[in-house]
């Protein structure tokens, strides 16, 4: 016999039999690419919404005139129904309506008004009704009213030719009824 261990000498306890592979590179080309397309892309987006926001001005820029106006500044086809509508376009109407007793603290609970400006009311003969100036940069208008108890009552907030309402039965139930801004400049 010879002195020669019978098996192939063993890798030392731990070392792994082959050598670990390097991490892969990461091409940088591939990174920048898609950060460039991020901008170009977030670019593009704020374009498209700042067109659709600011809506193509159908007016004569260079004339400072509006195409539905005529030489003398008054609206072309002008009745006697738009011009009450225009009267109108520029207020918001709360109004509160129904039949709520005097609670034990009292009568109606009647909140109105908008996100910056906001008012208290009074229902007297079963309504409630106020008006504010329209506030273009406003971000809600609405009108609230709380039972003391008993009663059955509707509300409703008009801005813009846009109305919304609420009601509420019994107990001490809120109505509720809000109109809010939205991206366009109108109201929903």
């Amino acid at each position: 016999m010879t002195n020669q261990p019978p098996y192939p000498p063993q890798q030392p306890y731990g070392q792994p039999p082959f050598p670990p592979q390097p991490p892969k590179k990461r091409s940088v080309g591939k990174i920048v690419g898609l950060g460039c397309l991020g901008i170009v892309g977030l670019f593009v987006i704020i374009g498209v919404l700042a067109a659709v926001i600011g809506g193509g001005s159908s007016g004569d820029k260079e004339s400072g005139k509006s195409p539905d106006k005529t030489a003398t500044g008054t609206k072309k086809n002008d009745t006697k129904s738009d011009t009450k509508k225009d009267a109108t376009d520029d207020k918001v109407v709360f109004k509160v309506w129904g039949t709520a007793p005097a609670g034990a603290l009292g009568g109606l609970d009647i909140g109105y008004g908008s996100d910056s400006d906001t008012r208290k009311g009074t229902f007297q003969d079963g309504k409630f009704e106020a008006t504010l100036t329209l506030d273009k940069d406003a971000l809600y208008y609405d009108v609230h009213a709380q039972l003391q108890g008993s009663g059955d009552i509707n509300c409703s907030v008009t801005a813009d030719g846009k109305t919304k309402t609420g009601h509420a039965s019994g107990g001490y139930n809120i109505c509720n009824a809000q109109l809010s801004s939205n991206f366009t400049g109108g109201w929903s």
